[in-house]
């Protein structure tokens, strides 16, 4: 069986990289399976550092595409053209697609066109909100013929749209074998030897949405919150444009350590050893769930409901009250019990494989 795996963004390289280590290792078993990663982007991207594919244990794309356009129409249409040649010059018994982002949707839509079955990893996720991200994931889990689901909402989401469960797997949550699999290795960033920071005793902080970035009242309102009631150092790995955009702002205080991004191994540590976390990202909530750290999103809703059900996460948004609420709880040492949502142990990889070989055949 040839797996084609793709790669659009640099998130979805930790959910693929524990998928490749499973393959690797059911082939050297013996099973008749194999994959071929596809990266629709280009190597020279700044969010793919030099280290990526060496901290997550895991081999860099066979081919890059090379497809960068910004708008989502030019992208679309370069990313069908290219992976069909790539598809048609690399046939595949299945390509395996990841998250919502566009070339998601785009490489589902090349390989239905194709006869090619197509396995959405992390289906089934919905923000009911029908922006970008979430066209894209309808229209990818409408595509599909084999989903793989970290949890029983994503399982309800599909049922409730009228998927059949014959090919629909509750296998976990993938990014939690990465996180596990790299914890032994996660670095202390050199960063912290400068300024003094002190394991336990800081506020990991990460911004991206443009919601809020390119919102001057609001992006004011949610640092000056965040400023105000904390009283331990806040450590913030920001992209330029970020960290660019709150100095524009004046956002600044002894307390805010406004960083480069790091290595995935250093900002693991960064999310380990921290006493809470803030974030906009739900794959960074879905991580501290998993790490027992408290978290803060600043977003009205999750693709993993999890992660506030069972685990440690609590939605702010952009409320001042509710972020001053949060972050006082925390302080108090009043948040929340919790524990992993089922089947985030770190073996979802080697579901995946087992549920691949069975579909086609092969256990």
């Amino acid at each position: 069986m040839k797996v084609t795996i793709i790669a659009g963004a640099r998130p979805n390289f930790m959910k693929i990289a524990p998928l490749m280590r499973a393959i690797q290792k059911a082939k050297s078993d013996g099973k008749n399976i194999s994959a071929r990663l596809v990266y629709t982007g280009s190597a020279q991207e700044k969010s793919i550092e030099p280290s990526l594919f060496h901290d997550l244990d895991m081999p860099e794309p066979e081919v890059y595409l090379n497809v960068n356009e910004t708008d989502f129409f030019q992208r679309t249409a370069g990313i069908i053209t290219a992976f069909s040649i790539e598809l048609k010059t690399h046939p595949a018994n299945v390509v395996v697609v990841v998250d919502d982002f566009t070339p998601t949707m785009a490489c589902s839509i090349v390989a239905k066109k194709m006869g090619v079955k197509v396995a959405h990893l992390v289906a089934g996720t919905r923000s009911f909100d029908t922006d970008t991200k979430e066209i894209n994931r309808v229209i990818t889990d409408g595509l599909s013929d084999i989903m793989f689901t970290a949890g029983m909402i994503a399982n309800r989401n599909l049922s409730n749209t009228g998927t059949e469960q014959n090919h629909v797997y509750l296998v976990g949550n993938i990014l939690i074998d990465t996180l596990r699999y790299n914890r032994p290795r996660m670095q202390r960033p050199v960063a912290f030897n400068i300024l003094n920071i002190k394991e336990g005793n800081y506020v990991l902080l990460t911004i991206n949405r443009h919601e809020i970035v390119n919102n001057e009242a609001k992006i004011k309102m949610v640092m000056d919150s965040i400023i105000s009631n904390t009283t331990v150092p806040i450590v913030a790995p920001m992209h330029t444009y970020i960290k660019n955009r709150l100095e524009e702002l004046t956002i600044e205080t002894k307390r805010l350590h406004l960083l480069p991004p790091q290595p995935y191994l250093s900002f693991g540590y960064m999310e380990s050893h921290a006493k809470a976390i803030i974030t906009d990202s739900g794959n960074i909530a879905e991580e501290a769930t998993f790490l027992g750290i408290p978290c803060l999103t600043l977003n009205t809703y999750t693709e993993h409901p999890e992660t506030i059900t069972t685990g440690t996460n609590c939605l702010v948004g952009e409320d001042p009250q509710k972020i001053q609420d949060a972050i006082l709880k925390i302080q108090r040492g009043d948040w929340k019990d919790a524990k992993l949502p089922e089947r985030w142990d770190g073996h979802t990889a080697e579901r995946i494989v087992y549920s691949l070989l069975r579909e086609f055949g092969n256990e």
